[in-house]
């Protein structure tokens, strides 16, 4: 499985597609209110007639940017084999055209224009140091992401999709000092993809300590869910969460039994553990262990078996891998 829609809203905006030059709707006076939308920019992944540095400067010049919220990087010219380093070099440069920047989203590209692990990324950390005031970031792809401890005074939410998270920008992301962060998301990934961080380089986020503010954690798409639940057990930051999300990983009734055997969960607003391969005795469990207390447990019937082979070998996997 994999990314397959574009996204329709971000930072609480409707996306809008920035047109392309030869269409005639790209005039200003066609165009929504600045602030009124995420701006999409993207061009053509591959054989693309403009270069995505191109089609940003024609949107600086044909929209107020002044009052532009949100931005959304779609995609870039031959996103297989190129990092978006001429991207992010353009957006640096305009960071004095962008005051009202409070959300940006690099490389909201899916499947059909290129696979996420496929998706060449790079140094994401300019993008924060250009840009102190935004309040939400996001990026995609984790083929190259380098992400180094960075410190961001506004930052609430942080939000990074990948079929393989690097152990390295794991660490970068864990050292980071993030004071206003409540939000934090991190698609890990498997190690077929270059997701080769362990549950050691989590314990920053189990801790909590860097971020005081966080209120959800989402630690999910991974193929060591279950030692990442096991460690939550215990875990001094689930104490403050309203929001934990596991999901989309290879969870089976070990790691939930883990949870459910650890702290208590019944403060939490929200428990999601959707994609799963839990038995139907450990979903009920949870369902009847947190729902009276009035957690909304997002817990779909999971495939305890999976795919088996005649040998016994059973194949788990991620929801979002290649």
């Amino acid at each position: 499985m994999t990314v397959n829609r574009h996204l329709e809203e971000f930072h609480g905006l409707p996306a809008f597609t920035f047109p392309d030059a030869g269409d005639k709707s790209s005039r200003a006076a066609s165009l929504p209110a600045p602030e009124s939308v995420a701006w999409r920019i993207a061009v053509d992944a591959y054989d693309s007639e403009e270069e995505w540095e191109d089609a940003f400067a024609r949107f600086l010049a044909a929209v107020d940017t002044e009052k532009v919220r949100a931005l959304i990087v779609g995609a870039w010219s031959d996103v297989y084999d190129t990092s978006p380093h001429a991207v992010i070099d353009a957006l640096v440069a305009a960071r004095d055209r962008l005051p009202a920047l409070r959300a940006l989203f690099l490389a909201d590209i899916v499947g059909e224009e290129c696979e996420i692990s496929w998706i060449v990324q790079g140094d994401v950390s300019p993008l924060l140091e250009a840009f102190p005031s935004l309040v939400e970031f996001g990026v995609r792809g984790g083929n190259g992401l380098v992400f180094p401890a960075v410190r961001h005074e506004r930052l609430r939410t942080l939000t990074v999709e990948t079929g393989g998270l690097p152990a390295e920008a794991v660490r970068g992301i864990a050292a980071s000092d993030l004071p206003s962060l409540t939000a934090l998301d991190l698609w890990l990934g498997t190690s077929e993809y270059g997701g080769d961080a362990d549950v050691a380089d989590l314990e920053p986020f189990f801790a909590g300590t860097r971020l005081p503010g966080l209120t959800r954690l989402a630690l999910r798409n991974s193929e060591i869910q279950d030692a990442v639940c096991t460690a939550l057990a215990s875990a001094p930051v689930v104490a403050r969460l309203t929001h934990l999300d596991v999901s989309m990983g290879v969870l089976t009734d070990d790691g939930a039994t883990a949870l459910l055997s650890g702290q208590p969960l019944t403060h939490l607003e929200v428990l999601d553990l959707h994609h799963n391969y839990l038995s139907t005795a450990v979903r009920t469990r949870l369902l009847e262990t947190l729902e009276p207390a009035g957690v909304v447990v997002h817990a779909d019937q999971g495939d305890a078996d999976s795919d088996e082979e005649e040998d016994g070998t059973v194949w788990r996997f991620v929801a979002v891998g290649e």
